[in-house]
């Protein structure tokens, strides 16, 4: 619907949109030669910069342009329209629009619009001045040594955060909407030079064909934009850390930045992105590169523990030493329950202690994970309702899995743990390999946004296999010079080190 010149149709147009909204601010007064030009402005209480409002624009329209001189004292709508386009009022932020559904959007996003009457034009002002937490440390990647910020609920603090690590022209920031009732600000973040067209003209798609009632989480969209919703593995990385961000921009990826959450969305993404850690690149390669192999060995007993002793201790105990299966089988003595029935009862225990120990305040909830755990183990052991054995292991299941850096693809771990412990309780040791074969094929057949999903492991060729060096080792950082496959390949070379660099190298 356009704007009408009769100021009083649009606010009764606007008041009715509005009724019922007590934190509505609006006003109308006149202004001109002879007081005959109405004004009515309006915006959203606590959503906006109040100093913003009272200085820029309400000192400017009641005072400076009520004490103009009178021959320079507008006398009309339009008139009225082109005194404050032209410096009537004094903040930067100004644009004109003629639909009243835009301009009202514009208010619920915490803008300031003014409409003039007798013109079919209104001033819009950006005013926003949400309230925020502003930006504190991050809770679920913790590091060390690095950077501590990290984003907030903040849509333009979260952009600052990457630009001001990242402080070149080329550095884009495309800003979409969605949500038909929420109107989320959605900020797709990348190099211009860097980033492969396909792979941004393929996000853009993705995310234009989104139609829904309302984003709330950046969840919703990775949801929404991901390759295989049926995979239990993720697909996109999420993270609250700036620097892993601006990182990931730097390899040619996009930074997906959702209005009102935390955590931004990095695509592509494969497998081995997820056991990187912001920490990596910020100590020495040796010590990292150990930590980084202690990952991988965690993340694959995090998976297959509970299931290979339920093979060896069930089907293939004579693949076991002498004394150790003597011991198991006497901890067993007097247990009710068999193996299977144990693994999975005791891994239910521990998932439920996991999930109350998040729900409670952060004091309590650690307290709980490791208290709650000991008590129940030792009880159930006490009881003679599990053995010694399937809680060490359930335990060191637990502990490896909190090893891997991203909670993301943990949780995918939790899930496939399951049908390997079914897959061996059925079929013993071939069950076990069986399920880890059916795992891997179904990893290869996944890809994010076109890229293979085990990549480096899958298509080498197309990187000359310099991309291996940051996988299951961190490579010092020097050796590191090509982007990876993320990148456009005409921008593959992010390092160029000097002659004497080189030369010191080599001695």
């Amino acid at each position: 619907m356009n704007i009408n010149k009769s100021i009083d149709i649009n606010i009764e147009y606007i008041e009715n949109l509005f009724k019922d909204c007590n934190d509505i601010v609006k006003r109308k007064f006149p202004v001109g030669k002879d007081k005959n030009v109405w004004l009515y402005i309006i915006y959203i209480d606590d959503m906006t910069d109040r100093v913003v409002i009272d200085e820029s624009i309400m000192n400017s329209l009641m005072i400076k342009i009520r004490q103009a001189p009178p021959d320079n004292m507008p006398n009309s709508g339009m008139e009225l329209f082109n005194a404050i386009k032209d410096g009537g009022v004094t903040t930067a932020d100004i644009k004109d629009e003629t639909d009243i559904d835009k301009a009202v959007d514009e208010v619920l996003m915490g803008n300031t619009i003014v409409l003039i009457d007798g013109c079919e034009k209104a001033i819009i002002a950006s005013t926003k001045g949400f309230p925020s937490r502003g930006v504190n440390q991050a809770d679920t990647e913790v590091v060390v040594q690095g950077s501590k910020d990290s984003f907030s609920e903040g849509f333009r603090i979260n952009t600052v955060l990457v630009r001001r690590r990242i402080r070149d022209t080329k550095l884009k920031m495309k800003q979409l909407r969605l949500g038909r009732r929420s109107k989320t600000d959605i900020a797709l973040v990348y190099l211009e030079d860097v980033v492969r067209e396909e792979i941004l003209a393929e996000t853009e798609k993705r995310i234009n064909e989104i139609d829904i009632d309302a984003i709330i989480d950046s969840g919703y969209v990775e949801q929404l934009i991901q390759d295989d919703y049926l995979s239990p593995f993720p697909q996109i990385q999420l993270t609250e850390r700036p620097d892993k961000a601006a990182s990931a921009i730097l390899e040619g990826r996009i930074v997906i930045i959702v209005d009102n959450t935390p955590f931004v969305l990095i695509v592509p993404a494969v497998m081995a992105s997820f056991y990187q850690s912001a920490e990596d690149y910020v100590q020495r390669w040796e010590i990292m590169s150990f930590v980084r192999v202690i990952r991988y060995i965690a993340s694959f007993f995090a998976v297959a523990l509970p299931g290979l002793y339920i093979s060896l201790t069930i089907f293939h105990p004579s693949m076991l030493p002498l004394d150790l299966l003597l011991k198991m089988t006497g901890a067993r003595q007097g247990v009710p329950m068999p193996t299977v029935v144990e693994i999975i009862v005791m891994e239910l225990a521990f998932e439920t202690l996991r999930e109350a120990g998040i729900r409670l305040p952060s004091a309590i909830g650690s307290t709980l994970g490791i208290v709650g755990g000991i008590i129940i183990g030792q009880s159930a052991v006490e009881a003679g309702l599990v053995s010694p054995m399937v809680v060490i292991v359930v335990a060191a299941t637990a502990l490896c899995s909190f090893s891997i850096p991203n909670i993301a693809l943990v949780s995918g771990f939790r899930l496939v743990k399951y049908f390997i412990i079914i897959m061996s309780s059925l079929l013993g040791l071939f069950g076990f390999w069986s399920a880890l074969i059916i795992i891997l094929i179904h990893l290869v057949s996944l890809k994010s946004f076109s890229i293979p999903y085990i990549f480096p492991f899958a298509a080498v060729n197309k990187t000359n296999k310099s991309d291996k060096k940051d996988t299951f080792l961190r490579l010092p950082i020097f050796m590191m010079k090509k982007r990876p496959i993320f990148a456009n390949p005409s921008q593959k070379i992010r390092m160029d080190l000097k002659d004497n660099v080189n030369k010191r190298r080599k001695e």
